[in-house]
Formats: structure tokens, C-alpha cells, sequence
């Protein structure tokens, strides 16, 4: 019987370092690979006068907010502006 639980706790230990082995494998080649990051434009035509002051994307858009109060959405694939959305400052 001595015999039995020496080579069960063997094995679970075995088991266990295998385990451990696994689990640190995985995190390291999953931290390691490179993220899927979507594509950023090279250029963005911006209307005259406008600076940009912030960016955002989303799927199949981005869009640029303005010094002058506006959101600018434009269309990923053709880089056409698809939509002006004007901010009102409250009062």
C-alpha cells in the first residue's frame, strides 16, 4: 500500500509540473505574438482650416474630431468622408 500512494504522489507530481509547463507555455507564445491591430490610414484629407486634435476607428470607419468643433467619419476602404457631425458647446 506504501508503495501505491508513493507512485500516485509521483505521478500527480509529474502531472502537475506537465501541467505547469503547459499553462506558462501558452501565456508566453500568446503575450509574444503580435496583436491583429487594424490598419491606420497614411494620409487623411482634412477640409481647409481644420486641425485635427483627436482619432478614433472603428470597423470599417475612422473618424477625426476637429479644433472647430466637428467629428469627421470617414469610410475605411475609399477614404471618402462619410459623415460631419457639428458640436455645440452648452452653455
Amino acid at each position: 500500500m506504501l508503495k501505491f500512494l508513493a507512485r500516485l504522489v509521483a505521478v500527480l507530481t509529474a502531472t502537475m509540473i506537465l501541467g505547469l509547463l503547459v499553462i506558462v507555455g501558452l501565456l508566453v507564445t500568446r503575450f509574444w505574438s503580435e496583436p491583429a491591430l487594424p490598419a491606420l490610414p497614411d494620409t487623411i484629407t482634412l477640409p481647409e482650416g481644420a486641425r485635427a486634435t483627436a482619432f478614433t476607428q472603428g470597423e470599417g470607419w475612422y473618424a477625426v474630431v476637429t479644433d472647430d468643433g466637428r467629428i469627421l467619419v470617414y469610410d475605411r476602404a475609399s477614404g471618402a468622408l462619410h459623415q460631419s457631425v457639428t458640436i455645440k458647446a452648452a452653455n
